[in-house]
């Protein structure tokens, strides 16, 4: 599987945004290979609908047949890639892209949501619950410093991966992080306030 999959056309993106696509491609790269009638019942949807949106997500080159599983009538998809990015900046310079990268936030905060939702702290060890969560902070930084972040995020995330590779207690994790400047008129009045939830 290739690392990342960088989008440029915004009609490449608004193919992927669409919520059932953003579901199947992520449980293909969660879960490995499936056929459209597995990702149907895991989904709630009909093995019609999934067959149709993997043939999409197969068109626009985010999965591939699996040649290694097959399943006799029914074929085996599996993700091309470990995730996908792109230059929101870039995309934005048409309406055409900045539609296209909107409502990809727009799932991608959806993602976090149902995955939050669907987080039972009581089949979770005390050890997970209090490890798992998310915190929000209202700071000032400029761009450079949010670029900095996602960087620094980046790394660390990859050096604690490979420093934990062999834990037995190891699981696989999702990890968030996101950031949104904020209008002046919407900023907290103590502009130095920081919460932690």
């Amino acid at each position: 599987m290739e690392e990342q999959y960088r989008i440029s056309d915004p009609r490449v993106l608004k193919a992927v945004s669409h919520p059932l696509r953003v579901r199947l491609l992520g449980l293909l790269r969660i879960e490995g290979p499936a056929t459209a009638s597995e990702l149907a019942r895991k989904v709630g949807e009909s093995s019609g609908s999934t067959s149709y949106h993997l043939r999409e997500l197969f068109k626009f080159g985010f999965i591939e047949e699996d040649p290694e599983q097959r399943d006799g009538r029914e074929r085996r998809w599996r993700a091309r890639h470990t995730y996908t990015s792109w230059d929101a900046a870039e995309l934005s310079a048409t309406t055409e892209g900045r539609e296209a990268v909107r409502i990809m936030h727009l799932r991608q905060a959806e993602m976090v949501g149902r995955l939050l939702g669907e987080f039972d702290p009581a089949a979770w060890s005390r050890d997970w619950v209090d490890a798992a969560g998310m915190s929000d902070h209202v700071l000032r930084l400029p761009p450079a410093a949010l670029r900095e972040f996602y960087r620094r995020a980046e790394e660390m995330l990859r050096d604690l991966a490979a420093e934990h590779a062999g834990d037995p207690e190891a699981r696989q994790v999702i990890a968030w992080y996101g950031a949104v400047p904020l209008p002046e008129d919407k900023e907290p009045e103590d502009k130095e306030k920081e919460e932690d939830r």
